[in-house]
Parts: structure tokens; C-alpha cells; sequence
């Protein structure tokens, strides 16, 4: 009768891990997307250091020094849209507001609708790259065989680290989920 007991204790005991393991891998999965939020702000992952400022409220100081910026453009498979720079790099000066161009164009037979995401490396960088204007703040809709030039105004601040010296800025564009079944006339 003992050891049917001790076996019982045991039993009782693993239960009760597991159900603290459960409850703790439960409550790490709610925890995860504010960790993650965290972790993009701190490392600039996603661009989520980038900064977003008004046009009005511009650094008006300038620098001698320049930063290289080269650009990157990326589809998902699920769009079938092209999309690239305009030009894939440019010497900008610290501080001196300046645009980019991206070229789209939607390759399928009906309209899309897509949102990009973008991204500033080395991470570092993504603190100090301000964006004034971007066709990334909105979702953007194509029509069929539709071209666009898409711009994004920006400057980097004049305190950037002097190790800093190349800058990419890159944009990949996904399907907006919500577009399915579209029907929009031209």
C-alpha cells in the first residue's frame, strides 16, 4: 500500500508541473507580441525605430558630412506586382530633407490592393532615419496593368553615429488580406 501511494504522490506532483508548465507557456504566448513590440523599438527591427515627423517639424540644420542610401525593393509571391527603386542608391546630406522614388506596377488582370513594410539597417541607423512622407503609411490600390511611382520623403539626423556611413532602406510589399474579391471599376 505504500508504494501505491508514493506512486500516487509522484503522480499528483507531475500533474501539478504540468499544469504550471500549461499555464506558463500559455501565458508566454499573450506575453510575446508586446516582447516582440519591445524588441523592434530597442533593435529597429521592422523599422520601428524609424521615426515619422511632419514636414513642419523638420531639423533645420544641416551637416557637411553625407551617408550613402541604397534601396531595396521585394515582392511577396501572393502579389503579383513589380516593384523596384528608382534609382538603387544616393549620397544624401545629413540633415537635408530628400525623396526616393519606387516604381510599381500590378501585373494581373484585376485590381490590388498591397501594403508595404519597410526596414533600415544596420539597425542602429533606424533611429536617427526620419520619414516625413511614405507610400507605406497607406494601403496602396492598383488597377489592373496600373503604374505608379510611389515616393517616400525623408532625412537622416546630423547626429548620427560617425561608424554610420551606409544606410538601406528596404520595402517589401504584401496582398492586403482584406482585398479579396475586389470589384472596382476604372
Amino acid at each position: 500500500m505504500s508504494s501505491l501511494n508514493q506512486q500516487q504522490q509522484k503522480n499528483r506532483k507531475l500533474i501539478r508541473l504540468l499544469v504550471l508548465v500549461s499555464v506558463g507557456m500559455f501565458g508566454f504566448g499573450f506575453a510575446m507580441w508586446p516582447l516582440y513590440n519591445v524588441f523592434c523599438d530597442i533593435t529597429g527591427f521592422g523599422g520601428r525605430g524609424v521615426q515619422v515627423a511632419q514636414a513642419s517639424s523638420l531639423v533645420t540644420g544641416t551637416s557637411d558630412r553625407e551617408v550613402r542610401i541604397t534601396f531595396d525593393a521585394t515582392v511577396n509571391s501572393a502579389l503579383p506586382w513589380d516593384f523596384k527603386p528608382a534609382e538603387r542608391q544616393m549620397t544624401v546630406r545629413l540633415g537635408e530633407l530628400s525623396n526616393a522614388k519606387y516604381l510599381a506596377l500590378n501585373t494581373s488582370n484585376e485590381a490590388i490592393a498591397g501594403h508595404a513594410i519597410y526596414n533600415v539597417t544596420p539597425p542602429e541607423a533606424s533611429l536617427y532615419f526620419v520619414k516625413t512622407e511614405c507610400f507605406c503609411f497607406t494601403e496602396q490600390l492598383l488597377q489592373q496593368g496600373e503604374a505608379r511611382e510611389m515616393p517616400v520623403y525623408f532625412f537622416v539626423k546630423t547626429d548620427l553615429p560617425a561608424n554610420i556611413t551606409d544606410i538601406t532602406l528596404s520595402y517589401t510589399f504584401f496582398r492586403d488580406s482584406s482585398d479579396a474579391g475586389l470589384t472596382l471599376t476604372p
